[in-house]
């Protein structure tokens, strides 16, 4: 069966789709087995709880959608105004998606994490996530770094003490010298376990931005802002605890990584047993292969 799609998968190569355009393809690092299978995995149902912002950590100035999952700032001058989840996370690997138009930015436009005790509200124009010691935060519109009130440089790139690989100025990779604009949706990924924040764009992951967070201590999604009628949505994704992977989950993203992205419908082509192609359907989290009985593993031989 393994040479029967081995051959099946290769002799398709020239269906596959072109390398990615994205313009964080050249900064993109590689990822673990186990946050692949997370990106790779169907999201959590809507309405989870960690998708939510918090109604009682959050400046004034944000009204709190409904749902929850979605805050609108009021247009007040001269204020910097943030928002942090519900719920903290302590242990595991987790994605978040954090939705934010980038034509409702402006200036000091911050997506990061913090501790419980991160302040969320401040006079002037400032980067509120990352302007103390109890919060880390990614100002988008300069693509800088911060953390306890201190820039620690350009993200991706390796230009402070916090940032890693690539080990290159990203505007040198590029040719230029100015802030790469970050798209509209973007994937925030905290590994409690590590102790390290980092980020996904365009389905491009850019490696650890901020290391040596605290372990052991709950850890929220935030964000703050400075522009009037910005509107931040809240989604999270999925996750996974520090054990290893189960095999059968590696050998299914490997599957669906040679199918490519343009072939992951047609699952029911490959020559393998009907439970094996439903297992491999993009409607089917690898997540819960570990949850998977014993019954179910019989019946895929």
């Amino acid at each position: 069966m393994g040479l029967s799609l081995s051959v099946w998968l290769y002799s398709r190569d020239a269906a596959s789709p072109p390398p990615s355009s994205s313009a964080f393809s050249s900064l993109a690092v590689p990822t673990s087995s186990r946050l692949q299978l997370i990106l790779n995995s169907s999201p959590v149902p809507p309405g989870d709880s960690r998708s939510q912002w918090s109604s009682v950590h959050s400046s004034p100035h944000f009204l709190l959608s409904a749902c929850k999952e979605e805050v609108m700032r009021f247009p007040v001058e001269r204020s910097s105004d943030g928002v942090r989840a519900e719920k903290g996370i302590g242990s595991g690997l987790h994605v978040w998606e954090v939705v934010w138009n980038p034509g409702h930015r402006g200036s000091h436009a911050v997506v990061g994490i913090s501790r419980e005790s991160c302040p969320l509200q401040a006079s002037g124009y400032n980067v509120l996530v990352g302007g103390d010691s109890q919060s880390w935060g990614w100002e988008l519109k300069s693509n800088q770094l911060w953390h306890d009130g201190q820039s620690l440089g350009l993200y991706p790139g390796k230009r402070g003490s916090c940032c890693t690989e690539p080990a290159e100025d990203f505007g040198s990779l590029l040719g230029t010298e100015t802030p790469l604009p970050i798209p509209e949706h973007i994937l925030l990924v905290l590994d409690a376990d590590a102790g390290t924040l980092g980020f996904v764009l365009d389905g491009q992951s850019l490696g650890v931005a901020f290391h040596g967070l605290p372990r052991g201590v709950e850890l929220f999604p935030a964000v703050s802002s400075v522009r009037g009628g910005a509107c931040i949505r809240l989604r999270y994704l999925n996750g996974a605890t520090r054990d290893p992977p189960a095999l059968m989950a590696l050998s299914g993203l490997c599957i669906s990584k040679n199918l490519g992205q343009q072939r992951q419908n047609k699952t029911d082509k490959l020559p393998l047993p009907p439970s094996l192609c439903r297992y491999l359907h993009p409607s089917y989290s690898p997540a819960l292969t570990a949850r998977m009985d014993t019954n179910t593993i019989g019946n895929l031989h």
